[in-house]
């Protein structure tokens, strides 16, 4: 079975992004992400509504760090430290080398690119250093920016689950999106 070991934090660069360990001071950042109804429209999880649900929220990535379980980075460009978006993978299965990618940006920051370039950089990480066989992302079907950031990464379809999730009142489609090692390049 694959061991994790996320000590010392690696904190990573692209282009024009730089990844690095959430911390309190992330805490505005992180409730405008996830208290944001446009950037939770394709996130079936409630709304954070105070800066302790955004402190709580950091502490469940960081201690899913601490345990060598997921590992997720908040994302910035490199000539400002503010967070613009958390990315990261998650519901790791050790037993079969595979991970689930997750991503989310600030609205203001989207269509730049930043989140190809982002998702590039970690598929980039999680292949050639932790050494995964495939990862995979689970989206809405109706989240057509979060598809295209896929497809131009190399991803590929694997399933469409009609109405299978059921959410605030509403049945929704999943798609599962997936990429083996062998298939990734890098941008």
């Amino acid at each position: 079975m694959k061991s994790l070991n996320f000590t010392p934090f690696p904190t990573l660069d692209s282009d024009r992004l730089r990844f690095r360990k959430l911390t309190d001071d992330d805490a505005p950042e992180i409730l405008k992400l996830r208290g944001n109804p446009q950037t939770m429209e394709f996130i079936p999880r409630p709304l954070l509504v105070d800066i302790d649900g955004a402190l709580a929220h950091i502490k469940l990535i960081n201690d899913k760090i601490d345990e060598n379980l997921d590992i997720n980075w908040a994302v910035t460009k490199k000539n400002n430290d503010n967070c613009i978006g958390i990315m990261g993978f998650y519901r790791t299965q050790p037993e079969h080398f595979r991970t689930e990618l997750g991503y989310m940006i600030l609205p203001e920051h989207a269509g730049k690119g930043y989140v190809t370039e982002a998702v590039n950089t970690l598929l980039n990480f999680a292949f050639h250093k932790l050494n995964f066989h495939s990862i995979e992302a689970v989206i809405d079907s109706r989240h057509i920016a979060s598809e295209r950031v896929l497809i131009k990464n190399g991803f590929t379809k694997e399933a469409h689950f009609k109405e299978n999730f059921y959410y605030n009142n509403v049945f929704t489609d999943t798609v599962i999106y997936s990429l083996l090692k062998r298939n990734f390049k890098t941008c």
